[in-house]
């Protein structure tokens, strides 16, 4: 339960681990690659009104605008944000800032926070479809995986990468690497998102629009930044991906089903 693992949180919030090289291989049917705040587990409000407390006692922003700010530049990772909202701000003060947002996020959001009540049956279904699942997040990579344990999603996912593996874009070229040729798609809540699947070699994005108080990031917005397609919920997301990719050019198709490599999914 997470209320005993506060304490095992905080130990790893700020541990950056060198990635060993992996090398890159063949997968049955494609990758999927999952954001995870406000995509898998359903926190960003949670973690907005963090944030928005966070930023009005350092910098003195209101903390309804800098709810505001911190919404419409989540999907990198809190550091970026605060060098892109404050850029005259001293690095010192931004680095405090992010530790602190960092601590009160695993007592705050995470401690509360839990998946989207649809993600179990959905990583369910692609996982028994063949495809690769993978996590792209701007939180600690340790932090993501205590939660995604936390709430028995982990086992899903062949890897996952976070802040201390590089930006989300850095994320998409290491997994291309990682799985050269395969069929990709990133599932993502934000504009950030949309953009660095646009800007990664022949990755598909799809988005998960939000409604929050004072804040509504609609599925037009994310098809706005590149989404194919976008919805509220990923309820329909399997079949969405079977669409999309059947509707691309022959060469580009996934390949047919072959046996998978982790037995025991079902």
């Amino acid at each position: 339960m997470i209320g005993g693992a506060t304490s095992q949180f905080a130990e790893v919030a700020h541990l950056v681990t060198a990635e060993p090289v992996v090398s890159p291989q063949q997968v049955a049917r494609g990758v999927v690659v999952f954001d995870l705040d406000g995509t898998i587990i359903d926190d960003i409000g949670l973690i907005s009104h963090v944030a928005a407390d966070v930023i009005s006692t350092a910098f003195g922003t209101p903390a309804a605008e800098a709810r505001i700010h911190y919404l419409a530049t989540t999907g990198m990772p809190f550091e970026a944000q605060l060098a892109q909202l404050f850029p005259a701000a001293p690095a010192v003060l931004r680095a405090q800032t992010a530790r602190t947002f960092h601590q009160r996020k695993i007592q705050e959001a995470y401690k509360h926070a839990k998946p989207f009540p649809e993600i179990p049956r959905v990583l369910r279904t692609l996982s028994q479809q063949q495809w690769t699942l993978v996590v792209s997040t701007g939180a600690e990579r340790e932090m993501a995986d205590l939660v995604l344990e936390r709430e028995g999603l982990r086992y899903w996912f062949e890897s996952v990468l976070g802040s201390g593996q590089g930006t989300k874009r850095e994320h998409l070229i290491e997994y291309r690497r990682r799985y050269p040729e395969a069929p990709m798609v990133l599932v993502g809540d934000s504009r950030f998102d949309m953009e660095a699947a646009a800007s990664a070699p022949d990755v598909l994005p799809v988005g998960r629009a939000s409604s929050l108080q004072d804040w509504t990031l609609t599925p037009a917005d994310l098809k706005s930044w590149g989404a194919v397609w976008a919805d509220y919920s990923l309820g329909a997301l399997p079949e969405a991906i079977e669409t999309l990719l059947r509707l691309r050019p022959e060469g580009k198709r996934p390949a047919a089903p072959r046996k998978s490599a982790r037995p025991g999914k079902k």
